[in-house]
Formats: C-alpha cells, sequence, structure tokens
C-alpha cells in the first residue's frame, strides 16, 4: 500500500516506524529537515521536506497514485486543507486527519465528500480519555482493550502473589471457574512472549493477557491478583483537552478534582464543570497535595502536556502516599524507565492513536486494532466475509484454520454471544475474530487470511 504521511511527530513517526516494517511505500511529509533525516536513517521510507498542505509538495511525495494520506501534523487547519487539496487534485482514495480541537469536532456537518472530505477523523484526546476510563474501571488492570462494541474486552493484568492461580497450571483457570469462559491469549514473562497451553504455569510477574464477556473480566482478574477496592478519589493534574474530558466522564461516579496552573483555565473548568472541585496551582506543589489529603487518593493522574512535569508530579504524589498513580509520557525512553516502579502506569497518547490508524491501515474487514506492548504486539477484530469457497475461514472448524506462527485467536463474536474458541466451533459468516499477534512480520499473513477471494461478491 502506498501511504503518504504528513507530519514527523510522534504520532507520524510511530506510524512511519510500524508500517515500513510490513513492506508498505511509505512517504512522510514535514518541514522540519531534522526529524525527516532522524526518520529516513532509521526506516526504509522516503522523506519529503516542504509544507503538507501545498499542492506541488503532495505531488512531490507521490499524491498521485497514493491509496492513502494520514495527516497528523499539529495543525488542525494544516490536515484539514491537506485532506481537501488530496481530494480536489488527486483523488486520494483514503484521507485520515487528526483533528484536535473540539470547536471543529462538534460540527458533526463540516466533515462530508461535499465539504472538507475527511474520511476518517482522529481525536487524540479522545483516544486518550477512553484509554485511562477504562483503566479507572479496572483497578488493577495495565491495559482494557474493548471489541465488538465492548461485548468483549482484552485485559492485560500483572500476576501477583497470593493471586489463586499464580504457581498453578492455566487449565486450572476452568476448574476455578467452571461457568466462566475465558482464555489467555498471551503471557509476556521479563519482556519475551510465551505462547500459553494447558500446561503452562503462571508466574509472579507475569503480563497476562486474557480475553472474555465484558461480565467476567472482574472475576478472571481475581483469579490472578488480588482484587483491589474499586476508585472513589481521584485528582487529575492538568486540566487541559484531557483533563477536561476525564472529569467530565467521571465525575457522576467519582469524587474528582483537578490541578490546574493557569488561573484563566481554571475559571473555565469551574464553569463548565458540574461536581468537579477545581483547584488553582502547581501538581508538583508539596503543600497543596498534603492540604488536599493525597494519602487518601486512591489514584492520581498526571496529564498535563509536559513529561518531565508529569513524571515529577506523580513520584511526589506517590512518596506523599496516593494509591496508585498513572502518568501521560510522550517520551517511549521515559515510559519504559518509569513504568511499574513508582509510577504504576505510563500512558502513551501516540500509541492510543496508533491503533485508530491501524484499523483503517489494516487490510481486509477490520474493525479494530489495538497496539500492545509499545507497539510490540497487535490485538485485530477482523470480520469474516463470503462463503466455504471465497473465504479462508467460513464453514472451516478452528483448529483448521491455518493460522500464522506467533498468532492466536482468542475469541468469536456471533451476534451478542461470545464464544470463546473451542476447536470444533465453525466459523459462519460475519463472525468476529479477536486475534492476537505477538510477532508483527505476520500481520500480513493474518490479513490475507480475512480478505475474500475473487468469487466472492
Amino acid at each position: 500500500m502506498k501511504i503518504i504521511i504528513l507530519g514527523a511527530g510522534q504520532v507520524g513517526g510511530t506510524l512511519a516506524e510500524h508500517l515500513a516494517s510490513e513492506a508498505n511505500d511509505i512517504t512522510v511529509v514535514d518541514t522540519d529537515t531534522e526529524r525527516l533525516r532522524d526518520l529516513g536513517d532509521r526506516l526504509d521510507i522516503r522523506t519529503v521536506q516542504g509544507h503538507c498542505s501545498f499542492p506541488t509538495i503532495l505531488r512531490q511525495a507521490g499524491a498521485d497514485d497514493a491509496d492513502m494520506l494520514v495527516a497528523v501534523t499539529n495543525s488542525d487547519e494544516t490536515n484539514m486543507v491537506a485532506c481537501q487539496v488530496a481530494h480536489t487534485l488527486f483523488r486520494t482514495p483514503t484521507k485520515i486527519a487528526r483533528v484536535r480541537e473540539s470547536a471543529y469536532l462538534t460540527r458533526s456537518e463540516l466533515f462530508a465528500p461535499d465539504a472538507i472530505p475527511i474520511d476518517v477523523l482522529i481525536s487524540p484526546e479522545q483516544a486518550v480519555t477512553n484509554h485511562i476510563k477504562r483503566l479507572i474501571e479496572y483497578p488493577g488492570a495495565l491495559q482494557v482493550l474493548d471489541f465488538a462494541d465492548g461485548k468483549a474486552q482484552l485485559v492485560c493484568v500483572r500476576a501477583y502473589y497470593g493471586g489463586p492461580l499464580v504457581g498453578q497450571e492455566l487449565r486450572q483457570l476452568r476448574e476455578h471457574m467452571p461457568n466462566v469462559d475465558t482464555r489467555v491469549a498471551a503471557i509476556f514473562r521479563r519482556d519475551r512472549p510465551i505462547f500459553p497451553t494447558g500446561d503452562t504455569i503462571i508466574e509472579v510477574d507475569d503480563e497476562v493477557f486474557f480475553i472474555a464477556a465484558r461480565i467476567h473480566i472482574r472475576a478472571v482478574m481475581s483469579e490472578l491478583r488480588r482484587m483491589e477496592d474499586s476508585y472513589r478519589k481521584v485528582i487529575i493534574a492538568g486540566g487541559g483537552h484531557i483533563g477536561e474530558r476525564l472529569a467530565e466522564a467521571i465525575e457522576s461516579r467519582y469524587q474528582v478534582k483537578i490541578i490546574e496552573i493557569n488561573a484563566a483555565r481554571c475559571r473555565y473548568l469551574s464553569d463548565s464543570l458540574d461536581t468537579t472541585v477545581v483547584l488553582h496551582g502547581s501538581a508538583s506543589d508539596r503543600d497543596l497535595l498534603v492540604e488536599e489529603n493525597i494519602d487518601e487518593v486512591d489514584i492520581f493522574l498526571a496529564l498535563t502536556n509536559d513529561d518531565e512535569a508529569n513524571i515529577m508530579a506523580s513520584l511526589l504524589a506517590k512518596r506523599l502516599g496516593a494509591r496508585k498513580v498513572m502518568a501521560i509520557i510522550n517520551n517511549p525512553a521515559y515510559a519504559d524507565l518509569v513504568q511499574g516502579g513508582a509510577i504504576d502506569i505510563a500512558i502513551s497518547p501516540q500509541l492510543a492513536t496508533l491503533s485508530t490508524l491501524l484499523t483503517h491501515v489494516r487490510r481486509g474487514d477490520i474493525a479494530s486494532v489495538h497496539s500492545l506492548r509499545r507497539g510490540a504486539a497487535e490485538a485485530i477484530e477482523a470480520i469474516a466475509h463470503g462463503d466455504r469457497k471465497s473465504s479462508k475461514v467460513i464453514g472451516r472448524k478452528l483448529s483448521e484454520i491455518n493460522l500464522p506462527p506467533a498468532t492466536t485467536i482468542g475469541a468469536i463474536i456471533r451476534n451478542d454471544t461470545v464464544l470463546i474458541g473451542s476447536e470444533d466451533l465453525i466459523i459462519q459468516a460475519d463472525d468476529h475474530f479477536i486475534i492476537f499477534v505477538v510477532d508483527k512480520k505476520y500481520i500480513r499473513d493474518v490479513e490475507r487470511l480475512f480478505q475474500p477471494g475473487l468469487t466472492f461478491f
């Protein structure tokens, strides 16, 4: 696939890195020569220096025959104009744009073929807000992913000493919970993947990815670690777009406070939010945190745009007694350094955005894609189409599907029912597959499984 990426920042660079390793023809456009040189030295891609919305620059990047344009510069306006130019002059089939400003996003009639022709709108702030909201709903989870509109969820937890299944074989999960259908899709032990079988023994500190129907998630988590009490008191450091959206989403269920250093923004938040308490000050102010009883707070969320400020505020909050701390960290080197120590979860905005982008880049009918473990693995929701003649999966038992190496099918979702794959299950048209791919070099093989042959109409 020939893809033009506009913007060589964190999101554009991360996307280019993921797609270039999958034999795509990638061109990255940016005004920053240094960023382009760095990407060009590391990846097998083309780079073009220039303004991303200029017709001459887009033509130079290959817009005449590009399959997809992904506009992820830091400017909403540049992204929107680039999509308009690509549509009008080059008839680019698929145009994806990152648009952050809610003033644009609330105008649904603005984005249409006869208006601003953007096929897929991406809002990083909303993606990160949804990600954090799911983590708050499941205390102890490292990652929570929705499939088939939330009917099934893939959850990652770290196995702790004292969990009923720790030190036991996986097959005992069925004995512990005979009425709960679940499947362990993968285990990461000391950063290496282990393909789970019935005799796999779960060890302390294993990262265990399991899939189950939403109603069974808490029961399965309780088998792997001591269940934590639900969160009640939440402090958000940073009242920007993400902090505001998160507070708005959770303030009806939790006691929420926002610490914001900008006085004008504080006044705006006070007027916009219902029950959230807005505090003017610095999240790194020890006296302020003590005064707000940080030692009684269940979760402290550092959500500013500054990695260093988020890290320092989180470390201080943890030392002063906050039960759990999470921080937005854009720099991958920082995230790997701090997660699992004093900072419980490092949240990567670019990976949350990347998952949305990959959903539209993957071939076949892909309903959703989630990037896992900082891009090392993927969870894919694919839909089977066709019949036994045109499809490689329909009409066959799970045991008959020729899966690529390093790939497991976690579950099948049929209508509203979550079916945890038994080998005798026969695949039907329109079944949703939840597939866990540990080695990304096999992504293309997975895509081919769900591309109907020429006999499908």
